[in-house]
């Protein structure tokens, strides 16, 4: 099983100051441990359900970029990008750049976004829920059509008119940057993971609730004709913190790779993430390694 780390908490001693050395240790130390992601938050705010709206935070593809200098082998990424942050040709441009200075490292992470704060403070529409998902396949649809070399011309859906998908350079990864889609939802956000994605990123962590959402995605991959081994299957870390109780945060690990999950994402860890996954590499990561996803 692999991990990767995930970087959502900026509230660090000595910052803002501290904050760049403390991302560039810590991602060095992700790729040290032999993680293979490095994540970013992407948000305007700090979400209020981990700490407050004033607590800092950094724009996430400037973050990634960063970290690209830094590192040579984890894939980046957001986890995940909100549909409504940014116009989808933009967006398509902004992982293709971060993909060719990584040198192929860059992903598209979307969700259909949540944090109605953010928005209206700064002014960014926040559409009702039905129309950020019509905008999230739209988005799918635009970063599909910008990477495929033999589609440069209009594209028009209900949301977003482009008048032309041209995007120069290509992406050094082929055949174009990895899509994750983020999120539980079973009637469309797993049926556009089965549609489009290469990666399905699960914000659930229970056995039981991720073997149903399993089940969900490969009905809906049966529907479409997708084959669901395809798709790597990603789980976020939960509350368990692997350096406290390593048995336990094992344990469940091995419940989950029993159902199919070959990838959890950790969170960094203040006042110190560098050393923390520093720590795991040596203490957890090996034993880790020894637990092997079902096929």
């Amino acid at each position: 099983m692999r991990f990767g780390l995930h970087f959502m908490d900026f509230t660090l001693p000595g910052e803002p100051a501290s904050i760049a050395p403390t991302i560039a240790a810590t991602a060095k130390a992700t790729e040290d441990a032999g993680g293979s992601w490095f994540t970013a938050m992407d948000h305007y705010f700090q979400m209020e359900r981990f700490r407050t709206a004033y607590d800092p935070m950094l724009e996430g593809y400037t973050l990634l970029g960063f970290a690209a200098a830094h590192t040579s082998r984890v894939r980046l990424g957001t986890l995940v990008t909100g549909v409504t942050y940014r116009h989808p040709g933009l967006l398509s441009k902004i992982v293709t750049t971060l993909d060719v200075l990584s040198s192929g490292r860059g992903m598209l992470g979307l969700g259909a976004a949540w944090y109605e704060r953010e928005h209206d403070a700064l002014g960014v529409p926040y559409p009702p829920l039905a129309e950020r998902f019509e905008r999230l396949e739209e988005t799918l649809r635009i970063a599909l059509q910008m990477w495929d070399p033999a589609q440069e011309g209009p594209y028009v859906g209900r949301h977003y008119h482009l008048a032309e998908t041209i995007s120069h350079p290509a992406p050094v990864s082929t055949p174009r940057p990895p899509i994750m889609i983020g999120g539980n939802g079973e009637q469309k956000t797993l049926r556009l993971v089965a549609q489009y994605a290469d990666i399905t990123n699960l914000t659930v962590n229970d056995p039981a609730e991720v073997a149903h959402k399993l089940d969900v995605l490969r009905r809906h991959c049966d529907r479409l004709g997708r084959d669901y081994d395809a798709i790597e299957k990603t789980v976020q870390g939960g509350t368990l913190d692997p350096l406290v109780d390593t048995d336990a945060f094992l344990s469940r690990m091995a419940e989950l790779a029993a159902l199919g999950i070959e990838h959890v994402q950790l969170r960094n860890v203040a006042p110190d993430p560098a050393g923390w996954i520093t720590e795991f590499g040596e203490k957890v990561a090996p034993r880790l390694a020894e637990i092997e996803p079902a096929a």
